[in-house]
C-alpha cells in the first residue's frame, strides 16, 4: 500500500506557528509562572532579557512579577540549555538541570588540560561545601580552590565546580533595577529540595519543545537543547506525531492539537531582546531570520535586541533613555513605522513601570539605517 508523502510546510508557515506558541501573534494573559513553563524558560544571559522577553508576550506584565517570583524563589537562573544561562520556574530548574548535565560536562572537555591532576569528585564536594556555607562568586571559587590544586588552571577549577553541580545564581541577582554580581549556590539548597538524579524523561521535553517551538526536526531539538543522541526519544513519541516536511525536504514533527495559523496571519511588529527564544531555538532558523539577514543582529559577541515585521526579523534596536532607536535592515513602509512606534511606546512604559528614574513613555522613536 502506497503510503502518502508528509505535508510540506513553508517557512512562513512554520514562522506563523512558531509565533502563535510564543504569544508573538497576541499577547497573552498568562501569570509569570505559566509562562516560564510553558515557554521552557527565557535564556537570560544578560539580566533585562528575561523582563522584555514576557513584556512582549503577556498581557498586563510588570518587571516586579518576575523580580517577585526570584525573590520568593519560585523562578531562578542557573545553567541549563546549550549550558547557557536561562531564568526557569523552580520546578523546571529541578527538572531540566540534571537532563542537560551531560551539556555541562562536554563544556568541561575544553578545560581537560587545565585540570590534569584534579580529583573531580573531591573538588566537587569541596566547593559545594564552600558554597553551603555562604553563596560564593567564581573568583572566590577559584581563589578557595587554588590552593589545593596550585598546578591546576584557577579558571578551569571554577568551571569545574559549576559544570560538575546543579548551580543557581541568588539573589539580588537578576532583579530587575537592583541587580548584584554573580553569586552561585547549590540549586538544592536554594529550593530546599533535591533535584531527581536522571532529571525530566527526554521524551516528556521533546514533546513541551515541540508545544513552544514546533513543528521542528530532530536537529532543531538538539540545536535548542544542546544535547545530542535525541532522535530516539522522538522516535519513541513518533506515533502520537505528525510528521511534515520543510521546504529544503527535513523531515518535522508537531503535537496534533498545537497552533498552525493559516500562513497570511497578520503577525504585529514585536521588539525582542538579545537571545530572545525564537532566534536561538532551531537548526534552521528559516522559520524567523531571512537567509538574506542571517548574522545582521550580532556583532562579534554582541547580540542586538531584534525587531520583527510581519513574522520575521527586519533590523535592530536599542532603548537610551526615553529614546528607541530602530534600525530597519530595509526601510519600512508607513503602516509598519507607525505600528512599531507604538510597539516601543509600549514595550518602554510597561519596563519603565518599575524603575523610579526612567520615564514612563518613549518620548522619540527614531528610524535610521542598520549598518551593512
Amino acid at each position: 500500500m502506497k503510503t502518502s508523502a508528509a505535508p510540506v510546510l513553508s517557512d512562513r508557515a512554520l514562522g506563523r506557528a512558531l509565533l502563535a506558541r510564543q504569544y508573538l501573534l497576541e499577547r497573552a494573559p498568562l501569570s509569570v509562572d505559566e509562562a516560564l513553563s510553558r515557554l521552557l524558560g527565557l535564556q537570560a544571559q544578560n539580566v533585562r532579557p528575561p523582563y522584555g522577553a514576557l513584556a512582549a508576550r503577556l498581557d498586563g506584565f510588570g518587571p516586579g512579577e518576575l523580580a517577585g517570583a526570584m525573590e520568593r524563589r519560585e523562578a531562578v537562573r542557573l545553567v541549563t540549555m546549550r549550558s547557557t544561562l536561562h531564568t526557569h520556574t523552580a520546578a523546571d530548574a529541578l527538572a531540566l538541570a540534571p537532563f542537560t548535565l551531560p551539556v555541562r560536562h562536554r563544556e568541561l572537555t575544553h578545560f581537560r588540560k587545565g585540570l590534569a591532576g584534579v580529583d573531580l569528585d573531591r573538588l566537587t564536594t569541596v566547593s559545594r561545601a564552600l558554597m553551603l556555607e555562604e553563596p560564593r562568586t567564581p573568583a572566590q571559587l577559584r581563589d578557595a580552590l587554588s590552593p589545593l590544586w596550585p598546578e591546576a588552571d584557577p579558571r578551569a577549577l571554577s568551571v569545574a565546580a559549576r559544570c560538575l553541580q546543579h548551580l543557581v545564581q541568588v539573589t539580588p541577582r537578576g532583579l530587575w533595577g537592583r541587580s548584584g554580581g554573580v553569586a552561585l549556590t547549590p540549586l538544592d539548597h536554594w529550593l530546599g529540595r533535591e533535584a531527581p538524579e536522571a532529571g525530566a524523561a527526554a521524551h516528556s521535553v521533546v514533546r513541551r519543545y515541540l508545544a513552544a517551538f514546533g513543528p521542528a526536526s530532530v536537529r532543531d531539538v538538539q540545536q535548542w537543547s544542546g544535547l545530542r543522541g535525541l532522535r530516539s526519544a522522538v522516535d519513541q513519541l513518533r506515533p502520537e506525531l505528525l510528521a511534515f516536511r520543510s521546504q529544503s525536504g527535513t523531515e518535522l514533527f508537531d503535537l496534533p492539537d498545537a497552533p498552525r495559523p493559516d500562513p497570511d496571519t497578520p503577525a504585529p511588529p514585536r521588539l525582542l531582546p538579545e537571545f530572545d527564544n525564537v532566534l536561538l531555538s532551531h537548526a534552521d532558523r528559516a522559520r524567523i531570520v531571512p537567509p538574506a539577514y542571517k548574522g545582521r543582529t550580532w556583532k562579534g559577541n554582541r547580540a542586538f535586541p531584534v525587531l520583527l515585521v510581519d513574522g520575521r526579523v527586519a533590523g535592530v534596536w536599542e532603548a537610551d533613555g526615553a529614546t528607541v532607536t530602530v534600525r530597519a535592515f530595509t526601510p519600512l513602509d508607513r503602516g509598519a513605522r507607525e505600528a512599531t512606534a507604538a510597539e516601543a511606546s509600549r514595550l518602554h512604559a510597561v519596563l519603565a513601570s518599575a524603575s523610579q528614574d526612567a520615564e514612563g513613555t518613549v518620548s522619540d522613536v527614531r528610524f535610521e539605517p542598520a549598518p551593512q
